[in-house]
């Protein structure tokens, strides 16, 4: 028999570090406005990841409190530890209270810009936790709308200006992984999606499939676009930044293919982390951009 856990491990797996991989959206405005060489941006970008992190971690406190009973009903779900009853919920919701509070004041340590950014993550995350996530289409929306602020976030930190460009592309990005996931929700779950969330009864394979379908050509066109935008050939300093294309086509396909064939997309950040094709095609994609970006090649 396994022995009981403690408390603080039980706190450090509900906060969901494997979750955390979403937070490295942080870091797209010291990729791509040229910060990547200066020593004090790349602090400035890790403690704003670190931040956001703590933010997420508090958010997923109060979602698994607010969804301890529906979590039960989940295979996968009721291992949780407040779902399980393993974490007390007054103390996953102290926790939640200290850590919300303490990385909300990191935030505006490193500016009242950061600052705002994450308490609009905070206020709308929580929001969606506890209401949002049961209105059909804005659930999705919100969950896009957390990339967003994160990409924000890590722009304003190191004082780079936030393109419209990076607005759209992560927004189509995030709308795409947060449609794949209902997806996988909707088929894994069978029968037992609408006891287990009600929203999941508003959508059907069919008609999150049509929404992916848009989202999936809007985001290719998007980058394609960005990559050949006189704004951003100016900004960039290189016109080459069309090569990085077939990576993100081919990244999107394969996605697709687990989510379809594989029946994969339940959980994004695993995804990433444990298909082998697309994690090398995500290291090709951020390898050529950052020689497009960083040395001659690109100019």
């Amino acid at each position: 028999m396994a022995s009981p856990r403690s408390v603080p491990a039980l706190l450090l797996t509900s906060l969901r570090p494997e979750q955390w991989t979403k937070n490295l959206f942080v870091f797209a405005g010291l990729l791509f406005g040229h910060r990547l060489t200066d020593p004090v941006s790349i602090r400035v970008a890790a403690e704003t990841f670190g931040v956001f992190c703590a933010l997420s971690g508090t958010v997923y406190l109060f979602n698994d409190i607010a969804d301890r009973h529906s979590d039960r009903s989940h295979p996968e779900k009721s291992h949780r530890p407040i779902a399980s009853g393993s974490l007390s919920v007054p103390v996953a919701a102290g926790a939640g209270l200290v850590l919300g509070i303490s990385a909300s004041a990191a935030a505006f340590a490193l500016g009242s810009a950061v600052g705002v950014t994450a308490l609009l993550y905070l206020g709308l995350l929580l929001l969606y936790s506890t209401s949002l996530k049961h209105v059909v289409i804005v659930d999705v929306l919100c969950i896009a709308a957390g990339f967003v602020l994160r990409t924000v976030g890590g722009s304003v930190a190191i004082g780079v200006p936030v393109s419209n460009w990076l607005v759209i592309c992560t927004t189509l990005l995030a709308l795409f992984l947060a449609l794949a996931k209902r997806r996988h929700e909707i088929v894994s779950l069978a029968e037992g999606a609408v006891s287990h969330r009600r929203i999941l009864g508003e959508y059907s394979p069919y008609f999150v499939d049509q929404m992916v379908s848009v989202v999936t050509a809007s985001s290719l066109v998007a980058y394609a676009l960005y990559t050949i935008s006189p704004d951003t050939t100016a900004r960039a300093g290189t016109d080459r930044l069309p090569l990085t294309i077939p990576f993100v086509l081919y990244g999107i396909f394969r996605y697709l293919y687990l989510v379809h064939q594989k029946q994969g997309g339940g959980n994004p950040s695993t995804l990433v982390l444990t298909d082998r094709p697309l994690l090398a095609c995500i290291a090709l994609w951020a390898l050529t951009a950052g020689l497009l970006l960083y040395t001659p090649l690109g100019h």
